[in-house]
């Protein structure tokens, strides 16, 4: 289990660069299943889910050719479906929560599939009824063999249909939008997700031959199409490192900017912050994040102490809520924090109180922070990453601490971020990967 070992305090100073979004990369990844023809991704985040993914993908017979550092071209001409059957392909795909998304492209372009149940963070109940009720609602016979903890479908014969999803669930939307481009007939998608992950995913699929309208709205309509061809397509920035590194500017007291950051994809994300008290410049595609002493929570008009909460898009990204808290923590003034969609994604506080923090733990969905307004700074201990973005928001609170700090099990902050401790020592920060 490797670790970090931090010494906190120091100011940091430069320019960043976001990897290509996480999020996003996971489902193209699984998009280029669906033509026999290449499809070239640029942008593409070396981080240890989206490696795991390119593996699997490969394993079923995909031709995986590494480009540059960031670029990759995959030709999915000879699938071997008999991989499916392994105890190799159990393992990798249990081990991987976006590997649900390989579901869509097989049902669509071979019309069967299987994979075991998946994994990914330990944040709660993930349920993924919506993927298996969309791939039924397009005719798809679904199966979960208890004994082999597999899913199993038969898609012979999908047809386009209308659908009400249950949730506005992003995988779920991106699979069940994979399935239905090759479905017969027309699909329309109602409660679709729409972030900006989702559009690139139908901006790319469109390239590749298929007919979707709707685009960026919760209404999706789709021609189905009986073959796919290759395209090229570049990933954002990813919008989770963006917020990190806001946050992290902040907490620090550094003068940061966070080069190619496409503002404009950014939703609500930026002016979240700036509740917090923390103040940004755009500079063109950049943001400037000014080193302030201190910052101060706004309140609601009528006085009353402000609540930040997650919601679907264009709302507040859960994502992000980890780091909003531990930003938080260190500001003027009290805000609830309110974790609607995971139940244990909060549970991680109990080592920001050991640092120092004020936070009262309401229940496992709200916490109520009262900053400390930098009058008292964080204090240095050990501590395990539980998940990817509780992992880097306590990374965020020992940049800021007294003393040294230890982080276990810094696998996690991996999965999600790429190289993040030799990126954030060119910035100046005292960090050590111990293996």
């Amino acid at each position: 289990m490797a670790s970090f070992t931090i010494t906190g305090g120091a100011r940091l100073q430069g320019e960043i660069t976001p990897q290509g979004a996480k999020n996003e990369a996971l489902q193209i990844i699984c998009a280029v299943l669906l033509t026999a023809e290449p499809v070239t991704l640029h942008k593409v985040p070396n981080i240890v889910d989206v490696n795991k993914l390119i593996e699997l993908v490969g394993n079923l017979g995909a031709k995986v050719e590494k480009l540059g550092d960031e670029t990759y071209r995959f030709t999915s001409k000879d699938i071997d479906l008999s991989f499916l059957e392994t105890e190799d392909f159990k393992k990798k795909a249990s081990a991987l929560r976006g590997s649900i998304m390989i579901l869509g492209p097989l049902l669509a372009r071979f019309g069967k599939g299987k994979i075991p149940k998946p994994g990914g963070d330990k944040i709660g109940r993930r349920r993924l009824d919506t993927h298996f009720i969309g791939f039924e609602k397009l005719g798809a016979k679904f199966n979960y063999n208890s004994k082999d903890s597999f899913y199993h479908i038969d898609a012979s014969n999908l047809q386009g249909c209308y659908m009400l999803l249950d949730e506005a669930s992003v995988t779920g939307t991106a699979n069940v939008l994979m399935a239905a481009v090759m479905a017969k007939g027309t699909t329309t998608i109602y409660n679709a997700a729409c972030e900006p992950y989702i559009q690139q995913l139908c901006n790319m699929l469109n390239r590749m031959g298929a007919k979707i309208s709707g685009i960026g709205s919760n209404l999706l309509k789709i021609d189905g199409v009986e073959i796919m061809g290759g395209t090229d397509h570049t990933m954002l920035p990813d919008m989770i490192e963006i917020g990190s590194f806001i946050g992290m500017a902040a907490m620090t007291q550094s003068e940061i900017t966070i080069k190619n950051a496409r503002v404009d994809q950014l939703g609500m994300i930026p002016d979240v912050f700036k509740k917090l008290g923390i103040k940004l410049e755009f500079r063109g595609d950049d943001i400037f994040v000014p080193a302030q002493e201190r910052y101060e929570i706004e309140t609601f008009i009528d006085g009353s102490i402000m609540t930040i909460a997650d919601a679907v898009w264009p709302g507040f990204t859960p994502d992000l809520l980890s780091i909003v808290l531990v930003v938080a923590t260190q500001a003027k003034g009290t805000v609830l924090i309110h974790q609607k969609m995971f139940e244990s994604r909060l549970f991680f506080v109990d080592k920001l109180i050991d640092m120092g923090a004020q936070i009262i733990l309401c229940d496992p969905h709200r916490a109520t922070v009262i900053g400390l307004d930098k009058r008292y700074a964080l204090r240095g201990i050990q501590m395990t990453s539980p998940d990817i973005r509780a992992g880097v928001s306590l990374l965020i609170a020992a940049l800021s601490a007294d003393g040294i700090s230890t982080i276990f099990n810094v696998e996690q902050i991996d999965r999600g971020y790429q190289n993040i401790d030799d990126r954030l020592r060119k910035l100046g920060a005292q960090i050590v990967r111990n293996n």
